[in-house]
This record gives C-alpha cells, sequence and structure tokens, in this order.
C-alpha cells in the first residue's frame, strides 16, 4: 500500500526569502509543483485568494521578518514584526484550516535561553517543554506565533535556530561570523540546512503535524565554525573570542541562549527511512561544498 507522500502534491510557499527558495529548489529538483505566492500574509484576503485559485494539497510558511541587519531591527519595528510574525503567521495557518489543507510553518527556536552556567547543567530543551523566553520584541513576536498557533491539527511547525548552508547570505551563520573580528564563545543548537530542508519536505508530504525542534542534533560552536571556515575558505582567517555575557551588555535586545533535543525529529524520520547527519559530519558537507564553490 502506498503512502500519502505517493500521491501528486501542489505546494503552495508564503515568503520568498533564503530559506523559501533553498526549500523550493529542492522541490524543484526533486520533479515537484511548488507554486510562490506573493501575497502579503498580512492581508488574510490575499492569502485566501491564493489558498482558492491554486488549490495547493500541501502549504510551506516561510514568511516572516527577523530584521535586517539583526534582530534589534524590531525593537524599533514593533508593528511591523507583529504583523509579519503574529498575524501573518496566524492568517496563513487559520486560513489553511478553514479550507482543510495541510500547512508547514517554518517558526523559530529562539523562544528559550539559559545563561552561560545555566546551559552547562540544563537537559536540553523538548517540544513538551513550555517556551517563555521574551527578551527581545523578535522572539516575543515568535512565541505569541506559536502559543497562538499550536493547537490547529492541521499544523507542522518546525523550529530553527542558526540556520547554516553552503553560501554566505547574510542571514547564512557562518556568513554574519565571517563578517566579525570578534566572536562569541557560543555552543547551541544550529540547523544545518542542506541536510534537514529534505527533511521538512519529507514531513510535510507525509501529513506530519505537530512541533518539531528542526535542529542538527548536537552542539555547535562559533569556534568550531570559524576553524571549519580557515580549514576549507579562509586559510589566513583570524579572530578574537568574548564570553556570551560580555556580548549582550553591547546588544540592544538580548538573544536566546539554547540547546534543543532533536530525539522526536530523529525517530519521526527514521520512520521513513531518513537519517539526519550528526553535526560534525554535516558542518565537514557545508564547508567542503563551500571550497568546491570557491567561496
Amino acid at each position: 500500500m502506498g503512502s500519502i507522500a505517493d500521491l501528486p502534491q501542489t505546494f503552495l510557499m508564503f515568503g520568498n526569502g533564503w530559506i523559501a527558495n533553498q526549500i523550493k529548489d529542492i522541490l524543484l529538483e526533486q520533479g515537484k509543483t511548488i507554486i510562490m505566492s506573493k501575497a502579503r500574509t498580512e492581508s488574510r484576503e490575499q492569502v485566501l485568494s491564493e489558498l482558492i485559485k491554486h488549490k495547493p494539497t500541501r502549504v510551506i510558511n516561510c514568511a516572516g521578518t527577523r530584521g535586517t541587519p539583526n534582530v534589534d531591527w524590531c525593537e524599533d519595528h514593533k508593528i511591523e514584526t507583529v504583523r509579519s510574525n503574529i498575524l501573518g503567521v496566524l492568517n496563513v495557518v487559520d486560513t489553511c484550516y478553514q479550507l482543510g489543507i495541510h500547512i508547514t510553518h517554518v517558526g523559530s527556536a529562539c523562544i528559550y535561553t539559559l545563561s552561560e552556567e545555566e546551559i552547562k547543567n540544563h537537559a536540553p530543551f523538548k517540544e513538551t517543554d513550555e517556551p517563555f523566553f521574551q527578551g527581545s520584541w523578535y522572539a516575543r513576536s515568535r512565541l505569541l506565533s506559536e502559543l497562538s498557533i499550536r493547537h490547529y491539527p492541521n499544523l507542522l511547525l518546525l523550529r530553527i535556530r542558526l540556520p547554516i548552508a553552503a553560501d554566505l547570505h547574510k542571514n547564512n551563520h557562518i556568513g554574519r561570523l565571517l563578517k566579525f573580528e570578534k566572536i562569541v564563545e557560543y555552543t547551541g543548537s544550529g540547523t544545518v540546512l542542506p541536510n534537514l530542508l529534505p527533511a521538512a519536505i519529507i514531513l510535510s508530504e507525509n501529513a506530519e503535524t505537530g512541533i518539531y525542534n528542526f535542529v542538527t542534533p548536537g552542539q555547535i560552536s562559533n569556534i568550531e565554525l570559524m576553524e571549519l571556515a580557515k580549514k576549507y575558505i579562509r586559510p589566513n582567517l583570524t579572530w578574537q573570542t568574548f564570553g556570551l555575557d560580555d556580548m549582550l551588555k553591547i546588544l540592544r535586545a538580548p538573544r536566546a541562549n539554547c540547546i534543543m533535543d532533536a530525539t522526536k525529529l530523529q525517530k519521526k524520520l527514521r520512520e521513513y527511512g531518513y537519517e539526519i547527519k550528526e553535526r560534525r559530519e554535516a558542518l565537514e558537507e557545508v564547508f567542503q561544498t563551500m571550497a568546491e564553490k570557491g567561496l
């Protein structure tokens, strides 16, 4: 007997940013039908019109804002942040619910935090741990968004954190690090996109629902990333380090500091024969690809 994923699917994507286009490219490589919507998700009318027009079997929502050049932007643009990260998300999830369409929402894991000392002795956060961090306006918007939508039965919510890919995009954690002469000695969870985005498609196609910590197993450190960059793409790279608490003193808004448990995600994907690569293997592949590209 075939699975749900064997049936022909039509994907509709809300959002046209870095991650959305990576997902689009994977779907096209797989020969899938993907429609990129130009609708503003803040407008319920536009979202509903797109759903009725295209009649998708699967919706993926990557629309949202994190601010430019970083989340401190959200502190001065509170209304824009709310309209994008809360109102827009609710519009997409709720209209999909009304029409009986499965929706995959790419959310954020930056809704937990611990101090440098606490993180050493605290177990990784699981999906069942109640989120609480709202120290920045960005984090607050992501927290309120998740709390508002998490009970929808048609929803797959993927929490990503510090996304990493084989490019130098401004939203790539690697690209951001390479711009700094001084980096924070930080270890936490990260999402290595080349290995994980195909998994998002598997979960969507099979109509999985619920919340998943969409992170690469293991802890990723900024120092490790810089050392890999030096090994593969920047042989003359040098840097200085400082502590997380020192970094927080110079930022406009606090940042989330957390390690997420990927066990639930690993177990679910193994049901479909897909194995998530461990931290080091996934990172090595990213930097090897960057070297091949001449980045």
